[in-house]
């Protein structure tokens, strides 16, 4: 295959891109550089902020890679008070992000569905509708989708961690709690309603091949999801899934997968918002410009109180966690400057693909 050409074309096959996954080196270099000028042309050098709110580490599920799984009894547990929840959100405000991010493990009791409702109106009614709301809290019926969305989120990232549903079951229990089928529908039935979708998988997981990755990137488009969250996987002591942590790449090919990852699919999708995340800097210090650099543009600094955010640990040494608010804005602000980006402030940051602009 003639890679100059391939970098060209506006659409791929699957053969195309496990090639494009494959690359090393200066070919790998080729790809990121092209990556980062299909985004500069389609959307430009903004970054946008959400600001992460970690609501609450109770979980119904037993995910075999997550620390917050159920089973995980070395966890403690906690959810934030509706004046912390709200605190974070005047702060996000007064920093003059555009939007926040409510994140939290999986429920759908309707006590919980009932609360993040009743915080939905009240940060609309707090910020008069400046803040944009993104909510990442798992599976739910169509019809909590449509309530929390009638109260003021319009972005929902679910991820499916895999498209290829028999590795799906590999770092999932097999039940009707962990159900791949469940899961795609809960996707489709967020678009349908009228969501900034967004999905994401892990990338390095064990028994996984560069043909799932491709067909991971080949899934997104078929969904024609506005926003995409993946990063490397890192495996967690207090899990099931660490038995196979030998079977994984070292930290440098997980990381150079994941870059190749978010570039394929600025090529694929060039309009689609993608995250630089948290776990990219916890592998190398400079992972988030790094993900900036091959295509992404949204970064999610942590709001929630410090207190909590250890028992908030999907994988382990997460970076950042330790860092107070203010301290956190300015050392992004930093490291966006030095890749020549700036920071899209009092913006929400819609996805291009979304809004068609």
């Amino acid at each position: 295959m003639n890679l100059d050409n391939i970098l060209n074309q506006k659409d791929f096959t699957k053969e195309e891109l496990v090639f494009l996954l494959s690359l090393e080196n200066d070919d790998m270099k080729k790809l990121l550089n092209k990556a980062l000028e299909v985004k500069l042309r389609e959307i430009g050098n903004e970054v946008y902020f959400r600001g992460l709110i970690e609501y609450s580490n109770r979980c119904a599920k037993s995910c075999l890679y997550c620390g917050v799984r159920l089973p995980n009894e070395k966890v403690v547990r906690y959810t934030m008070n509706d004046d912390e929840v709200l605190g974070c959100a005047k702060m996000a405000l007064d920093m003059d992000y555009g939007s926040l991010a409510i994140q939290s493990g999986e429920r759908n009791d309707r006590a919980f569905t009932s609360k993040i409702t009743y915080l939905l109106n009240e940060i609309k009614k707090l910020s008069n509708g400046k803040l944009g709301i993104t909510l990442s809290c798992g599976e739910q019926s169509e019809e909590v989708y449509r309530e929390w969305f009638d109260a003021g989120a319009h972005r929902y990232l679910l991820r499916i961690e895999s498209s290829n549903k028999d590795l799906y079951y590999k770092i999932h229990p097999n039940d009707d709690i962990h159900s791949f089928d469940t899961r795609l529908n809960a996707l489709k039935s967020l678009i349908n309603i009228g969501y900034q979708a967004g999905t994401g998988v892990m990338i390095g997981l064990p028994f996984q091949t560069i043909e799932d990755l491709a067909n991971d990137l080949l899934f997104f488009k078929e969904l024609n999801v506005a926003m995409v969250g993946m990063g490397p996987f890192i495996a967690h002591g207090d899990t099931p899934l660490y038995q196979y942590k030998d079977l994984i790449g070292d930290d440098q090919t997980r990381f150079n997968m994941t870059m190749k990852m978010i570039a394929c699919l600025r090529l694929l999708m060039p309009k689609i918002n993608m995250v630089a995340a948290t776990a990219n800097q916890t592998l190398f210090e400079k992972g988030r410009e790094e993900a900036i650099m091959a295509g992404a543009n949204i970064i999610m600094p942590n709001l929630t109180p410090t207190k909590y955010r250890e028992e908030y640990m999907i994988y382990p040494n997460k970076a950042c966690v330790g860092d107070q608010p203010q301290e956190c804005q300015g050392c992004l602000a930093q490291r966006m400057k030095s890749i020549n980006h700036k920071i899209g402030y009092g913006k929400w940051g819609d996805s291009k693909a979304f809004t068609n602009l």
